[in-house]
């Protein structure tokens, strides 16, 4: 088993910025994929950026330019720096989890980000 604690979200206004942090723990293997998927309100879940424990990095269009994702794999936790937010940028924010190896995968718990003035 594999749980992810995810912290950083919140209120903030259009243009300016949130951090969030995922970090994981238990039975983790050092061959995996981490990331961000966000769903707002009606809409389906969606990939917002994502890194594998080699450091490779995809982002959807929409964030492309405003978001960064990183990773320290010492301590098993990815952030998402998040940049000129948009109110299109509402939505709740998952992390996930995925081995490369047994393609066990995992959700946390979700965190709220709000963009409005």
């Amino acid at each position: 088993q594999v749980q992810l604690v995810e912290s950083g979200g919140g209120l903030v206004q259009p243009g300016g910025s949130l951090r969030l942090s995922c970090a994981a723990s238990g039975s983790i293997n050092n061959v995996n994929i981490m990331g961000w998927y966000r769903q707002a309100l009606g809409q389906q879940r969606e990939l917002v950026a994502s890194i594998t424990s080699a450091g490779t990095i995809a982002y959807s269009e929409s964030v492309k330019g405003r978001f960064t994702i990183s990773r320290v794999n010492a301590r098993n936790t990815i952030y998402l720096q998040m940049n000129s937010l948009i109110p299109e940028d509402t939505a709740v924010y998952y992390c996930y989890y995925k081995s490369l190896r047994t393609r066990d995968a995992y959700w946390g718990q979700g965190t709220q980000v709000t963009v409005s003035s």
